[in-house]
C-alpha cells in the first residue's frame, strides 16, 4: 500500500474515466461515510465546501452510491461521528482526521468491522488501518517553505507556527528545519499555533515580547498568517520582513500577485484533495480499477509569476 505513489495535478481527468467506468456496471447500493473536522478556519472551511459538492457529483455519477458527511469540531465528536456513521451500515470510510493521535483507535475499530478506509491529510499513527492514502505533499510542503528561506534571507533569524499534533504537522517542520540546515537561517523559536488565526495571533503577540529582532516568519497556513500579521501591524515591528503562509487561500494568493513585499510568497495545499479522496474511494466499488495506494499532490512555490495560475477568486478558500 505504501510503496504506490500516483502524483495527481488535477481530478478532472479523474473523475471523468471513473464516471466512464461506473456507467458499465451493475447497480449496486453502496454507502460511503465522510467524517472530516468542521470549518474552523478557512482551510477546513475549503474541505467542507469540497466534500458537499463531491457528495452531489458522486451520487449523480454512481446509481446506488449514497454519500453521509459529517463534520466535528474536535477529536472526541468526530469519534463519536464515527460510531454514528458505523451504525448506518457504511461500506467504506472516507476521514480526515481531527488529530492523529486521538482518532486512530476509532478508525482502528471501524476498520475491524470490515470497512474500506481512506485517510485523508494529517494521518494516522499506524499507516496500516487504512487501504488509501490522499494527502498534499508535507516533506515537500516544509522543504519548499525552507528553501524559501534560505534564498530570500541567506541569513537571519526566523520563528516557526506549528499547526496541531499530526504526522503531518511533524512531516512538514522537520523538512523545514533540515532545509535550513548549513544555512545562515536560524529558528528562534516554534509554538503551536492549531491552524487558528486568533491562536496565531496571540502566540505571535509572545514571539514579539520574547524576542527583539526577527527577520522572517514561517506560518505554514495562510489562516495563522493573517493573525501573523495583524500582530505585527499592531505591534509595529518593522524588522520583519516577510511572512510565508501556506494552502493557498484565495487573498494570500491575490497579495502575492498584487506584489505585497509582507507576502511576496505561498505554498499550496489544496482543501479539494477530500473530493480526490472521495472520488478513488466511490471507484474501488464502481470500477475495475484498483484503488488502493497513496495519492500524493504536489507542493507548490506560488510566486508573482505563477500566482494567477492558483488564483481562484470564486473559491470558498
Amino acid at each position: 500500500m505504501r510503496g504506490t505513489a500516483l502524483k495527481l495535478a488535477a481530478t478532472a481527468g479523474l473523475i471523468a474515466g471513473l464516471a466512464t467506468g461506473a456507467m458499465a456496471q451493475d447497480k449496486k447500493s453502496v454507502t460511503i461515510g465522510v467524517s472530516i473536522p468542521a470549518a474552523t478556519h478557512g482551510w477546513t472551511g475549503g474541505v467542507v465546501y469540497h466534500a458537499q459538492e463531491a457528495a452531489k457529483q458522486l451520487e449523480k455519477t454512481y446509481p446506488g452510491l449514497k454519500v453521509v458527511v459529517k463534520t466535528s469540531p474536535d477529536g472526541a465528536s468526530q469519534a463519536n461521528a464515527l460510531d454514528d456513521l458505523t451504525a448506518q451500515k457504511i461500506d467504506a470510510l472516507v476521514v480526515l482526521p481531527f488529530n492523529s493521535d486521538e482518532l486512530t483507535d476509532p478508525v482502528r475499530a471501524v476498520k475491524k468491522r470490515g470497512t474500506f478506509i481512506t485517510v485523508v491529510d494529517r494521518g494516522l499513527k499506524d499507516p496500516s488501518i487504512q487501504d488509501i492514502y490522499v494527502a498534499g505533499n508535507n516533506p515537500e510542503f516544509g522543504r519548499v517553505a525552507g528553501k524559501f528561506m534560505v534564498d530570500n534571507l541567506k541569513t537571519g533569524n526566523v520563528v516557526i507556527f506549528r499547526g496541531i499534533p499530526t504526522v503531518i504537522d511533524e512531516e512538514r517542520v522537520s523538512n523545514f528545519e533540515k532545509a535550513l540546515e548549513g544555512s545562515g537561517v536560524k529558528v528562534l523559536d516554534k509554538q503551536y499555533a492549531n491552524w487558528n488565526r486568533d491562536d496565531a495571533f496571540r502566540v505571535m503577540q509572545d514571539y514579539l515580547a520574547k524576542h527583539p529582532k526577527i527577520d522572517a516568519v514561517w506560518a505554514s497556513d495562510d489562516d495563522m498568517a493573517l493573525g501573523i500579521l495583524e500582530a505585527i501591524r499592531q505591534g509595529k515591528r518593522e524588522d520583519i520582513k516577510f511572512v510565508l503562509g501556506g494552502a493557498g487561500m484565495k487573498e494570500m494568493v491575490k497579495r502575492v500577485m498584487d506584489g505585497d513585499k509582507m507576502i511576496p510568497a505561498d505554498v499550496s495545499y489544496p482543501p479539494a484533495m477530500i473530493a480526490t479522496a472521495m472520488n478513488v474511494t466511490a471507484a474501488q466499488f464502481f470500477t475495475d480499477a484498483p484503488m488502493r495506494g497513496t495519492y500524493v499532490l504536489n507542493a507548490q512555490l506560488i510566486t508573482k509569476d505563477n500566482a494567477k495560475e492558483h488564483y481562484f477568486p470564486d473559491s470558498s478558500f
